[in-house]
C-alpha cells in the first residue's frame, strides 16, 4: 500500500511540473486530451479490464455528457457546474437502468448490445437538429469558471482537466484494491465461480456499468467546456475503438496501464495525420499485435519479455 501511494504522489508531481517546460499552446493542449482520455481509459478498464465485460457503446456516454453540458448551458443559461452534476447523475442513471438487461448477455452478443447504444446515441446527437444543431455541431459553450477565474486557456484547463483526471485515478486505485475490487476480477475470472462464493454478479456487473458511465459522463462534459465547440464526429464509433485500444495497448486490468495507453493513443493520431483515412485499420493491427505478443499490454508485457530476454542473452553469453 505505501508503495502504491508514493507511485500516486509521484505521479501528481509529475502532472503538476509537467507543462512548465512547455511552450505554451499545442503541447499543452494535447495533454490535455490525454487527461480527459484517461479519464474514458479508466471507465471502460473499470468494466473490461476488472469486471471482464465488453464495452463497445463508451462514446454514447462521453457524448451524452457532452452534449447534456452544452445544451443546458448555452440553450437553457444553466450554471455549467450545475449542469456537469446534473448530466452525469442522469447519465449514470440511464447506465443503470440499461445495464440490468444489457448485461445479461455475454461474449459478442454484449459488445454488440453496446455497440447499438453507441450507434443509437450518435443518430441522435445528428438529428436533434433544434438541440444539438446536428451535423454542424453546438458552438457557443462557456468555459467553466469559479468565483470569477475562467479557464480559458490551455494552462488552465490543462490543470483542470488533470485535478478531475487524479481523483478518477485515486477513485480507482482505492475500488480495484479493495473488497469490491476482488469482487470485479473473481467475476472477471469466473463468474459462475464467483456467484457460488457469494459475489452478487449481477448487480456488481451493473454498479460498475453505472460507474464507468458516470466517469465518461464526467469526461464528455469536461471537453465540451474546454473545446467550446462539438459534433457529433467526435462521439462516433472510431472513438469506442480508440478506447479500447488504449486500454489493451496499455493493460487490462492496469490503472496506469490506462494513462500510457491514453498517451501513446492520444499522441499517435499527431503521427499518423498523414495516414488519417486509414487510422481505424492501424489501431486494428496495434490491437491484434498486441493480443498477440504482449497480451498483458506494455505495462506487464514489456517487464515480462525483457525477463525472457535477458536470461536468453545471459545464457549465449
Amino acid at each position: 500500500m505505501k508503495s502504491d501511494k508514493l507511485k500516486f504522489l509521484i505521479f501528481c508531481l509529475v502532472v503538476l511540473v509537467l507543462p512548465l517546460p512547455l511552450a505554451k499552446g499545442y503541447l499543452t493542449n494535447v495533454l490535455i486530451f490525454v487527461g480527459i482520455n484517461s479519464m474514458l481509459a479508466l471507465g471502460l478498464n473499470l468494466l473490461l479490464g476488472y469486471a471482464g465485460q465488453i464495452s463497445l457503446g463508451q462514446a454514447a456516454f462521453f457524448g451524452l455528457g457532452a452534449y447534456g453540458s452544452g445544451v443546458l448551458t448555452t440553450k437553457y443559461a444553466l450554471d455549467p457546474w450545475l449542469s456537469m452534476v446534473l448530466v452525469a447523475l442522469v447519465v449514470a442513471g440511464f447506465a443503470f437502468a440499461i445495464g440490468f438487461p444489457v448485461l445479461r448477455l455475454k461474449g459478442h452478443y454484449l459488445a454488440m448490445a453496446t455497440l447499438g447504444v453507441g450507434v443509437i446515441a450518435h443518430i441522435a446527437f445528428n438529428e436533434t437538429i433544434d438541440l444539438t444543431g446536428g451535423p454542424s455541431g453546438l458552438s457557443g459553450i462557456p468555459n467553466l469558471s469559479i468565483a470569477g477565474f475562467s479557464f480559458d486557456s490551455d494552462l488552465k484547463n490543462y490543470y483542470l482537466v488533470w485535478s478531475f483526471a487524479l481523483v478518477v485515478i485515486l477513485l480507482c486505485l482505492n475500488l480495484v484494491n479493495s473488497r469490491y475490487g476482488r469482487g470485479l476480477r473473481a467475476i472477471h475470472d469466473s463468474e459462475v465461480a464467483a456467484r457460488v462464493m457469494g459475489v452478487n454478479a449481477r448487480l456488481m456487473k451493473v454498479q460498475i456499468f453505472t460507474l464507468s458511465a458516470f466517469i465518461s459522463a464526467i469526461a464528455g462534459s469536461l471537453y465540451c467546456h474546454v473545446m467550446t465547440f462539438i459534433s457529433p464526429t467526435s462521439f462516433g464509433f472510431n472513438i469506442s475503438v480508440e478506447l479500447l485500444t488504449m486500454v489493451v495497448i496499455g493493460g487490462l486490468g492496469s490503472v496506469y496501464g490506462s494513462i500510457l495507453g491514453a498517451l501513446l493513443l492520444t499522441l499517435l493520431p499527431e503521427l499518423l495525420r498523414t495516414f488519417q483515412d486509414y487510422d481505424i485499420v492501424v489501431y486494428g493491427l496495434l490491437l491484434v499485435c498486441m493480443t498477440i505478443y504482449l497480451p498483458g499490454g506494455m505495462v506487464r508485457g514489456i517487464p515480462a519479455l525483457v525477463r525472457r530476454l535477458v536470461p536468453a542473452r545471459s545464457g549465449n553469453a
